[in-house]
This record gives structure tokens, sequence and C-alpha cells, in this order.
């Protein structure tokens, strides 16, 4: 793998976003970030920062590591590590 070739972040934030009922425009406005970037965040087309995927998992009450992985999540329900 070269330098610039950048390694996908898998996420839950959809899933854990919509077990709390919060809308993208919700957790948006909450973490800083227009409403858009959730969506690329959660359709992986856009790998946050760590300072907002801090963001995000304190929001959404988790741990980082349960909400992104550089490995993709086994399919089904999610389960903290």
């Amino acid at each position: 793998m070269s330098r610039n070739e950048e390694i996908p972040v898998y996420n839950r934030i959809a899933e854990q976003r919509e077990l709390l009922g919060m809308s993208r425009q919700q957790l948006a406005e909450s973490v800083g970030v227009h409403y858009q970037t959730i969506g690329y965040l959660e359709r992986g087309e856009y790998s946050p920062s760590l300072v907002l995927a801090m963001r995000i998992a304190d929001v959404l009450g988790k741990d980082i590591q349960s909400l992104f992985s550089i490995q993709p999540f086994p399919k089904g329900k999610s389960h903290d590590r």
C-alpha cells in the first residue's frame, strides 16, 4: 500500500444514531458539522478526523472502537467490543 492510499474507515454511526432516535441533522448540530457530512460518513464516502470521530462517539454515548474500525463490522446486531 502506498503512503497516499487511504485505508477505509468503517462505522456504525447510522445504526447507533437511529437507535437513539436522532436525525442526521441533530447529530450534525451536536458535533458541529453540516448534516451532509454525517451522510458522507455513514455511507463510507468520507473518513472522519480523530477529533470528529471522538465527538460523534461522545454524542452517541459509545466508545470510539464500537463505532469505528478499519475492518468491516460483522453483519447483524452491533455489539460493543
